[in-house]
């Protein structure tokens, strides 16, 4: 079979046998494929740094419909550098690569993820918030899982404007003249539930203009993991620890923050 090339987005690697690796890419023109790659861990191979975490290249191999891809050589690389060397950054990009991965099947063209995802790294590389980015990446795939919202309309009468609360009764919105139709509607938080409304349709060069309290992140985050537990139903070992890393990052900067004052006094 002839050569192909596509841009693609290391999803993760595994080592094989002594000095191959097996290297899941999600590509542009042929959705995520597994690929084998021949003797990449020996010294001074090329393609080493093409199949770092957190890359995009140009990928030139042979892409097969069923089994393994086979991958050749790589071009135009370019680590997201930021994100790897930051511990932090990096589990926000897994997470968001994780959950590209979960939410299509293998090989199905999907440029449009392909694009969404490598976006919202970059955006991650270049210093934008990461949990707003993740926010937002999560609610705009909901309806790669087949999930999907009405959040601009109350799902009774159509309303646009105003407050609304979120039930899962009537699977949408419900605006303040109808939620008592479901007195189990989730609890009554308007500021969130406008900003959710908001990251269903924003670009991210538009997230500098939001600057959140810590309080509103959290009731975003809580809101969000609900949807997924009631209509995904996915558990990522991913998820799990950037929940975790709230309660360990204070301890990571604080010894930087003490040497610091220490050496001013």
């Amino acid at each position: 079979m002839a050569l192909a090339e596509s841009k693609g987005l290391i999803l993760f690697t595994k080592n094989h046998r002594e000095n191959d690796m097996l290297v899941k890419i999600f590509t542009e023109s042929a959705g995520k494929q597994m690929f084998y790659a021949k003797g990449i861990q020996r010294k001074n191979q090329p393609l080493k740094a093409a199949v770092q975490p957190f890359t995009q290249a140009v990928y030139i191999g042979t892409f097969n419909s069923e089994n393994l891809s086979f991958l050749n050589s790589a071009k135009d690389i370019q680590p997201f550098l930021n994100i790897q060397q930051d511990i932090f950054l990096a589990g926000y990009a897994t997470y968001l690569l994780n959950l590209a991965d979960a939410a299509i099947e293998d090989r199905v063209y999907d440029p449009n993820l392909y694009h969404f995802l490598a976006q919202s790294l970059l955006f991650i590389d270049q210093g934008y918030d990461a949990e707003i980015i993740t926010n937002i990446f999560e609610i705009q795939i909901l309806q790669r899982f087949g999930v999907l919202f009405d959040w601009q309309h109350c799902a009774i009468c159509g309303e646009s404007h105003g407050k609304y609360v979120y039930s899962s009764k009537y699977h949408g919105l419900l605006c303040e003249k109808h939620q008592y139709l479901d007195a189990r509607h989730y609890p009554t938080d308007y500021k969130m539930m406008q900003l959710v409304r908001i990251f269903s349709q924003i670009r991210y060069e538009q997230i500098n203009q939001l600057d959140l309290k810590p309080e509103t992140k959290q009731r975003l985050r809580q809101f969000i993991d609900f949807l997924y537990d009631e209509y995904v139903g996915i558990h990522l070992k991913s998820k799990k620890f950037i929940d975790q890393m709230k309660n360990w990052q204070d301890i990571l900067i604080k010894p930087e923050t003490n040497s610091a004052t220490e050496s001013n006094e």
